[in-house]
């Protein structure tokens, strides 16, 4: 293994359950596609600056692409159960186009897919024309008998700004995710467009120029956490 590999392979932050690598630094800089370590980084830091109790959960990314590739049913739900999705609000899953369940990080695209109780809808936010349906709708039909639901989830395409290159899928999804738990923290339950939902601040704020300007965002809020550790 050459020097240059095993600089990229060190450890530089542990926060909460989520280790990053050097490795993680140069795919912010770079720009390239997030893996799977950026995203469940992000995903803590709303998740730990949220203060909503648990009301809202963000699914690391290895566990959504496990419930939406689990095939025994009897795993599937010792594996769910534990995570209590019927006791939430809001659960926000990341949706993946990895077919390879032997390969870690594999995959080419990322999307959203975001469950709120109080409409009974997964609602999927694909940044690249909805290539990822098929992918969302496996992990819908594998989550929604767990989620406690009075009425039977509906699966529905969320309006969703579009990338306008091949590598920022992840990062739309990281900033439609933080919209959406701002809007609910705000109080965007109760919202009196049933069809509206978080789609306005969604609409508002995220485009290709907020999006890049979260790349840099998430490399500043990793190396700030490094200095301080």
């Amino acid at each position: 293994m050459t020097s240059s590999i095993k600089d990229g392979d060190n450890k530089i932050l542990s926060y909460h359950d989520v280790v990053l690598r050097r490795s993680d630094l140069g795919i912010l800089r770079g720009p390239h596609y997030l893996n799977d370590r950026l995203i469940e980084f992000y995903f803590a830091h709303l998740a730990s600056s949220s203060g909503s109790s648990g009301a809202v959960f963000l699914v690391p990314p290895s566990i959504s692409f496990w419930l939406a590739n689990c095939s025994d049913s009897q795993s599937l739900r010792e594996f769910a159960d534990p995570l209590r999705l019927s006791d939430r609000s809001l659960v926000l899953f990341t949706v993946n186009d990895n077919l390879d369940v032997d390969v870690a990080e594999g995959g080419s695209h990322w999307s959203l897919l975001v469950y709120c109780r109080e409409t009974s809808e997964f609602v999927h936010h694909d940044s690249c024309s909805g290539i990822n349906l098929c992918h969302a709708q496996r992990l819908f039909r594998a989550v929604s008998g767990f989620v406690g639901a009075s009425e039977p989830p509906q699966f529905v395409e969320g309006f969703t700004p579009q990338q306008t290159n091949g590598y920022d899928c992840g990062l739309y999804v990281l900033a439609i995710s933080e919209v959406v738990c701002n809007w609910f923290l705000a109080g965007g339950r109760g919202c009196a467009k049933r069809d509206e939902k978080w789609f306005t601040a969604v609409d508002k704020e995220v485009d290709a120029v907020a999006v890049k300007k979260l790349r840099g965002e998430v490399l500043k809020l990793i190396l700030s956490l490094m200095e301080n550790k």
